[in-house]
């Protein structure tokens, strides 16, 4: 009887509840299905129209050395550079090195400078002048693996992955044996490495960091490290990943390899402009809006085993560097592309830039003013979205405007290898503008065409930068 009347209840209990759900006001709509924002950082305010340029200090001086580094930084700054990226300063290790020097992404000790290229007073002498100049300097940090004769090896070998017979292992599938893999499955690994970042912000002023490989190391110790970090100053961090969920907590920019892969198989004849819709219609579509994308025409990885811009662009080579910089992303110049180089720099040794004055770097010079100038250029949330303007001949010539507040720019690509002559439909492009190189002034108006050359391009401005200025000043 009792377990009968004990049931009885139960039943007549939870008939009163789901009565009660039934008769309860249902959730306003705008709270329970209102977006919540995924973008949960706040980039520094100094990247909102910013160009990376990335130093291999190794290379970038006949010296390679930071201090003659540093007697360099007002050339970059003359040239439109905004932050500069050292590749890994750290001592190197020697235990299983490539070549005479080694590799820089083998770090024997992360609190260490590498001798070869100064010392910590050197590396904050270079800091302080980039500072004085209104640069900025994060640094490269190899988060995923350690030189073979890192000292952790020996105090802390638990924080190492190990192969099936219980040694340390080398990343899995590529041919890196001159490093091994940490493991973040401890507490105490992931501490270690944060307090080794927070110790060059701290010691030397660095603004942030370049994360290799950033997707071998777990997204959440990414957003952990952000967050202790920026205990100390805003910072900018780049991932070397292509990925939109590292923007939501963890990175302000991420790698955009499917962009640079659909540039080099247009340049190579293997595909049409189609392949770039493909590129920004999930960057717009999947991306959230705050995202910045880091484009490139070369990087030390390219140069080094893949070939440089003149080896895989070609006559493709100037059309893929005007739309890196006008169209939506953030660009990287790699050290010496603005001196035309021509050679693969060597990775393991000394192979010192040869520096002159180029076309190239006359180029890059114009585009990244005309970026810093004109709003609607800026990188992530602060600049315009790209909107495709339909043209005549839409496999080959790339046509888009970009716009924010009274900042406008019109551009025209011929990505292929004959002369067109196009015209476009839509109206949201007309008006009044400025070419960005030659300073003349164009009207677009519906029955406007502009003739390209193989491989050719316009660029017109409205607002911010339509002054121009003469690629060949």
């Amino acid at each position: 009887m009792k377990t009968a009347m004990t049931w009885a209840g139960i039943v007549c209990a939870t008939l009163l509840s789901m009565v009660a759900v039934a008769t309860a006001s249902p959730a306003r709509p705008d709270t329970l299905y209102a977006p919540k924002p995924a973008v949960r950082l706040t980039h520094p305010e100094w990247s909102k129209n910013a160009v990376l340029y990335q130093l291999n200090t190794r290379q970038f001086t006949k010296e390679g050395t930071l201090k003659a580094a540093t007697a360099q930084l007002p050339r970059l700054k003359a040239l439109g550079a905004d932050v500069i990226w050292l590749m890994p300063i750290h001592e190197i290790g020697v235990k299983n090195r490539k070549g005479t020097l080694g590799s820089p992404y083998s770090v024997k000790d992360y609190y260490s400078v590498n001798p070869e290229l100064g010392t910590l007073d050197d590396l904050k002498a270079f800091t302080a002048e980039a500072h004085r100049l209104g640069l900025h300097v994060i640094l490269d940090w190899v988060a995923n693996h350690t030189a073979w004769d890192n000292p952790l090896t020996v105090q802390h070998p638990e924080w190492y992955e190990r192969d099936l017979d219980g040694h340390f292992r080398p990343t899995p599938w590529w041919d890196w044996s001159d490093i091994i893999n940490l493991s973040y499955a401890k507490a105490e690994t992931r501490q270690y490495m944060t307090e080794a970042m927070m110790y060059w912000v701290r010691e030397a002023d660095i603004d942030g960091f370049r994360a290799d490989v950033a997707g071998f190391v777990p997204l959440d110790f990414w957003e952990t490290a952000r967050a202790q970090l920026e205990t100390i100053k805003p910072v900018f961090l780049l991932a070397e990943w292509e990925m939109r969920d590292v923007h939501y907590a963890a990175f302000d920019a991420s790698y955009a390899w499917s962009w640079s892969e659909a540039m080099r198989k247009i340049a190579r004849g293997e595909a049409d402009v189609n392949a770039l819709f493909v590129f920004y219609s999930w960057n717009e579509s999947a991306y959230p809006r705050e995202a910045m994308r880091l484009v490139m025409t070369s990087n030390h990885d390219q140069n080094a085993w893949e070939g440089t811009e003149f080896e895989w662009f070609g006559p493709a080579r100037e059309a893929a560097i005007v739309l890196s910089v006008v169209g939506e992303g953030l660009p990287l110049i790699y050290n010496g592309q603005e001196a035309g180089n021509e050679k693969r720099l060597a990775f393991f040794e000394r192979d010192p830039i040869v520096w002159r004055e180029h076309p190239q770097g006359r180029l890059f010079k114009t585009l990244f003013a005309l970026k810093h100038a004109n709003k609607a250029l800026w990188n992530g949330q602060w600049g315009g979205r790209m909107h495709s303007v339909v043209n005549s001949a839409p496999g080959q010539v790339l046509s888009f405007f970009r716009r924010v507040e009274g900042d406008q720019v019109f551009a025209a690509i011929n990505f292929s290898g004959q002369a067109r002559s196009v015209t476009f439909t839509g109206s949201h492009h007309l008006g009044a503008y400025v070419d960005a190189f030659s300073g003349e002034a164009m009207t677009l108006e519906n029955t406007t065409a502009i003739t390209l050359p193989a491989w050719g391009y316009r660029v017109l401005v409205r607002g911010g930068g339509a002054a121009g200025r003469s690629a060949a000043e």
